[in-house]
């Protein structure tokens, strides 16, 4: 844009002055961010239309748009911005990403305000610049890299930012300095424990471990903050550190029995711990309760998930308990009293050698069974939109209901496909493609999925254009084939790096998750409620679905074209709105002429129709 296109537009629009600098930077050549479509470029500049025209990279070839709207909605990127660099200087900047990686975080936090950035800053330029799968990967190992890297001062907390230092620092004497420092507790148990496995090679921790010893035990002794599980990880960590220097851990207060035996619900223990230390968890409760430590192991099975599901299982063998194992899980599904995550762990595991006894016994409907009860009822539950796992599960393994049915009775069979179709925890499409196994094995469950689409309601029918129904199938079908499976790869993968509850990798894979599920629920429901239209019905005695209208503001008398279309093709950068918006809902039916009120945002606003003409007709 030139300064007499931005005069002009300023003139139109008064309140467009205090963007004028920004409206100056779109020019044609300039790189930019726009918050939906992500990055582009401007190509041209159409002045006669008053339009940017932008390439954006996810398809979006010479998309037009019109400076006044987008104006806040779009970021004009810098020449020397590392995502401008990316397109620009793309081998530099990929010779960086495979062979000097800590070099360009480097050059991302010196060149950020302050020389520091926060984790998710970091996260969300990656993500563009290496790809939203790729970059979680390459980011894990890297962050790995940054922790010995002495330019880079590596955060403790989450709400802390990685820091760029114009004076390197080593990374002992930075965690030495972070320890003696901190007041709080729990650092002081984290940073002891880093400082334990350093302890070995490094002269100078070595030189201050009975310092670090006196200091951890009064953090433990007097904290009041700690749970029972940071205070038991604490004893851990001191203890380690007290026999590394000969001490008798006997007389050291708190022990890890005491906090045992002040402790009222061990498996909420066991949920807080960290990953490493479950079996030391076991062993704990084994020695300090001889008499009754198998019932309280059986118990911290009946209520354990993820892995530490498979220590309890583990740990049982070892101890030869491989029969009572066996019998417990029989009785609880005889019971419908086995929980979510456990049934999630003997599916998971259902072709594990070493399992094979265990869980080939369970391999049954009755397990089908009590899937769907868990999952209805963790729904139930379940006043947000988190995803259940055991569900996705079922969802995801096709051989899993086939395997599970190959015993069942045609009745047995029916009875399940109706608990299915009643479970709060699918969404509609899953429960079709799930039934759709059913059927493969027994048609005769065809009868209720025939009866369940006649029940469908014509109130839920969403009108869709066959280009957007196509977008959002094309969606839907990536979520399924590529989106979902990789998010799978990199929760696996964070999933091996060690304690769950302070790796950032695993936890933010599975917020991805909850989001890439949570979108999947949505389309399922959405294209389940879709209805195509080509718009033909249109016509141009009243205001319809497919109808282009003129209308006429009433506080400003500005006349403004309007095309409304389906539910997922509104467009109001180019004047296209859905069908379901406030304005189109109050003019749908009303012939030329006639006047309309709507209260949008407490705002009133009168509109007068001036026209009503075909968009098949115009298109």
């Amino acid at each position: 844009m030139n300064k007499e296109a931005i005069d002009a537009l300023i003139e139109k629009n008064p309140k467009l002055l205090s963007h004028r600098g920004k409206l100056e930077t779109m020019v044609p050549g300039n790189y930019c961010l726009h918050r939906s479509w992500g990055f582009g470029k401007i190509v041209d500049y159409n002045a006669a239309d008053d339009r940017l025209i932008i390439d954006f990279e996810d398809g979006k070839q010479g998309h037009a748009m019109a400076p006044a709207f987008c104006v806040d909605k779009l970021d004009i990127l810098l020449p020397n911005d590392l995502l401008v660099r990316s397109r620009t200087e793309a081998e530099v900047i990929e010779t960086m990403i495979k062979k000097q990686p800590a070099d360009l975080i480097c050059e991302i936090i010196s060149a950020s305000e302050n020389q520091a950035m926060m984790t998710s800053e970091i996260e969300r330029l990656l993500a563009r610049v290496i790809g939203p799968i790729k970059y979680k990967k390459w980011w894990t190992a890297t962050k790995k890299v940054l922790v010995k890297d002495p330019r880079i001062g590596v955060p403790l907390k989450k709400t802390e930012p990685y820091i760029y230092r114009d004076e390197p620092v080593k990374p002992e004497d930075e965690i030495l300095e972070q320890f003696h420092g901190t007041k709080n507790s729990m650092q002081k148990i984290e940073l002891g424990e880093k400082l334990y496995a350093l302890s070995e090679n490094i002269s100078v921790v070595r030189e201050e471990m009975p310092q670090i010893l006196t200091e951890l035990t009064d953090a433990i002794a007097n904290a009041k903050s700690l749970s029972q599980a940071n205070r038991l990880h604490g004893v851990w960590v001191r203890n380690n550190l007290a026999r590394d220097l000969h001490e008798d851990v006997e007389t050291l207060e708190p022990s890890s029995a005491s906090i045992l035996d002040a402790t009222n619900d061990y498996s909420e223990l066991a949920a807080e711990l960290p990953a490493q230390y479950f079996k030391r968890y076991l062993d704990l409760i084994s020695r300090s309760y001889p008499d009754k430590w198998q019932g309280m192991v059986e118990d911290l099975l009946r209520n354990s998930s993820g892995k530490f599901t498979s220590e309890c299982i583990n740990f049982m063998i070892e101890n030869e308990m491989q029969d009572r194992i066996s019998y417990c899980l029989d009785r609880w599904l005889k019971e419908q009293t086995i929980k979510g995550p456990l049934l999630f762990w003997v599916v998971k595991n259902r072709a594990s050698k070493k399992y094979g006894a265990i869980i080939d016994p369970l391999v049954n409907p009755r397990l089908l069974a009590a899937m769907f009860y868990a999952i209805d009822y963790e729904a139930l539950q379940n006043a947000s939109t988190r995803r259940i796992p055991l569900a996705d599960l079922l969802s995801d393994d096709t051989t899993l209901i086939p395997d599970l049915l190959s015993q069942a009775s045609v009745e047995t069979a029916n009875d399940l496909a109706q608990t299915l179709l009643l479970n709060q925890g699918f969404g509609d499409l899953t429960k079709k493609s799930l039934l759709a196994r059913f059927i493969k094995q027994f048609p005769s469950v065809q009868a209720l999925l025939a009866g369940q689409a006649a029940e469908t309601s014509e109130d839920d029918t969403l009108i869709v254009s066959q280009e957007s129904f196509n977008e959002a199938k094309a969606e839907y079908e990536e979520l399924i084939a590529t989106k979902i499976p990789e998010n799978k790869l990199a929760i696996q993968v964070a999933r091996d790096h060690g304690d769950l509850k302070e790796n950032s990798e695993y936890k933010m894979a599975r917020q991805d998750q909850d989001l890439l599920l949570s979108r999947k629920n949505e389309l399922e429901v959405d294209l389940s409620r879709a209805r195509v239209t080509d718009f033909t019905d249109a016509t141009t005695e009243n205001v319809g679905i497919g109808s282009i209208v003129e209308l006429k503001d009433g506080s400003s008398g500005k006349k403004q074209k309007y095309a409304f279309l389906g539910a997922w093709d509104s467009d109001p950068d180019n004047d296209v709105l859905s069908y379901k918006t406030p304005l189109v809902q109050a003019l749908i039916g009303k012939e030329k002429g006639a006047t309309v009120t709507t209260k949008i945002g407490g705002n009133e606003e009168k509109w007068t129709i001036l026209s009503i003409a075909r968009w098949v007709d115009k298109k």
